[in-house]
C-alpha cells in the first residue's frame, strides 16, 4: 500500500510517495507542466510504476478555514483525479506547507532557483507525513 501525496499548483505539482507500509515518505517528484492533460499522464504513470493505492491531494484552505478559489480549483481536480485513477482521493488541509517548505529549504541552504525547484516537492512531503501521522493515529 503506497500513498501519494499531491502538491496541486499552476505551473509545477510536487509529489511525494510513501514506502510499501505507508508509514515514512520516500520519493519525492516535480512534475512541470500547465496542461491538466499532461499532469494526469505524468500521474497515472507514478500510480502504475509505485502501485499506488491512495491519492492525498492538499486543499489549500484559507488561514481563517473558509474555502477560496484555491481549494475550489483542487477540489476539482481531486474529482478529475478520482475518475481517471479510481482510486480515493482525499483531500488535506495543507494550509503553511508551502510556507513550511520555504523555511526548511532556508535552513538548509536552498536558495534562488535551487529553492523554487524543490519547494513543491517538500511541500507534498509535508502534506504526506501529516496525512500519514493522522492515520497512525487512528484517526
Amino acid at each position: 500500500m503506497r500513498i501519494m501525496a499531491i502538491d496541486y499548483g499552476d505551473a509545477r505539482t510536487g509529489i511525494a510517495i510513501s514506502d510499501r507500509m505507508g508509514i515514512l515518505a520516500g520519493d519525492t517528484k516535480v512534475i512541470q507542466s500547465k496542461k491538466e492533460s499532461v499532469l494526469l499522464r505524468e500521474l497515472k504513470t507514478i500510480i502504475k510504476e509505485y502501485e499506488i493505492s491512495d491519492i492525498v491531494l492538499g486543499y489549500p484552505k484559507n488561514m481563517n478555514g473558509t474555502i477560496g478559489p484555491r481549494a475550489e480549483k483542487s477540489a476539482a481536480f481531486a474529482e478529475v483525479l478520482q475518475t481517471e485513477t479510481n482510486l480515493p482521493v482525499t483531500l488535506w488541509d495543507e494550509r503553511r506547507t508551502t510556507v513550511d517548505a520555504h523555511r526548511i529549504l532556508g535552513e538548509t541552504g536552498n536558495r534562488g532557483k535551487k529553492r523554487k525547484e524543490k519547494v513543491d516537492a517538500v511541500a507534498a512531503t509535508l502534506i504526506l507525513e501529516g496525512y500519514m501521522t493522522k492515520q497512525r493515529q487512528g484517526n
